[in-house]
């Protein structure tokens, strides 16, 4: 299914999506465990991440497991970091042979061993003009209330996301975050700036304080003093902390809802016990 018929502007509640990603120890049963779990939540799609080339092999396991035995919309991530010419074409020639419909185009992150990258595409909207040309994929890209790292303003990172989607970006997945009020001006300045594709907002429950603290720093993610405050008290008691994550997002949620956000995309860590409880908690 392609992302215009997913999110489709006449449906009256949010899109729920999940992303998970290629484990570390390649236990792909335990991932596999993990989603049919959240299968239960008809999710409208679920994107599966990638760094490489070389993890695109395992990537595309567990693509062809989502898409054929769970009979679910997938959507694979491809990087220009790490993927040349070459590997993107022969990529999107093995999902369209698979019938997947969508992807999520992205530069993505150098790595810091500061191994070799390709630099066929330097940036995602060159990477999304070369699988226009080469496919018919559905393209979603990413998008950042508090704007990119490497911008020098919110604004700077806005006129790069409007060349993603000129290049053919239709959906727009944001990065995670926990002040919605920073969501709600994304929104607007979105708006101001002539933008109006979709935009599901990426919610990721704190599940443990390493995790947390670690996607905090790395993002420079805002984080209201009332979160701040419970993870410095929850920070050695980590069931306490798991439950805690649970229902502020449970709240966070709730309020986008109320809002009028058109979809939810759960960054779930290949864990479903959060992410569970929460969809359990809000109507949708």
């Amino acid at each position: 299914m392609k992302l215009k018929d997913i999110y489709n502007s006449e449906k009256s509640r949010p899109v729920i999506s999940f992303e998970v990603f290629p484990p570390k120890d390649n236990d792909l049963e335990a991932l596999d465990k993990e989603l049919n779990l959240l299968k239960k939540y008809n999710p409208a799609l679920i994107s599966v991440t990638s760094t490489s080339a070389a993890t695109n092999v395992v990537q595309n396991e567990i693509v062809q497991n989502i898409r054929n035995k769970m009979q679910l919309t997938v959507m694979p991530h491809l990087t220009c970091v790490r993927n040349c010419r070459s590997d993107v074409d022969e990529y999107i020639k093995i999902l369209e042979k698979s019938n997947v419909d969508c992807i999520l185009a992205l530069r993505g992150d150098f790595p810091a061993d500061n191994a070799p990258v390709c630099t066929d595409f330097k940036y995602a909207n060159e990477l999304i003009e070369f699988i226009k040309a080469k496919s018919d994929l559905s393209i979603g890209v990413a998008g950042y209330p508090e704007g990119h790292i490497e911008a020098d303003n919110i604004q700077d990172d806005i006129n790069n996301l409007k060349r993603k989607l000129s290049a053919g970006g239709e959906v727009i997945y944001t990065q995670l975050f926990f002040d919605n009020d920073k969501f709600f001006r994304y929104l607007e300045l979105l708006e101001n700036n002539g933008i109006d594709v979709p935009v599901a907002a990426g919610i990721m429950p704190v599940i443990s304080y390493s995790q947390i603290t670690r996607m905090i720093k790395l993002a420079k993610i805002s984080v209201p003093k009332s979160l701040e405050e419970k993870i410095e008290r929850y920070k050695d008691d980590k069931n306490s902390l798991l439950e805690f994550g649970v229902e502020f997002a449970v709240n966070q949620c709730r309020d986008l809802i109320e809002t009028g956000v058109c979809g939810l995309h759960f960054y779930t860590l290949n864990k479903a016990y959060s992410t569970s409880k929460i969809l359990d908690n809000i109507t949708i």
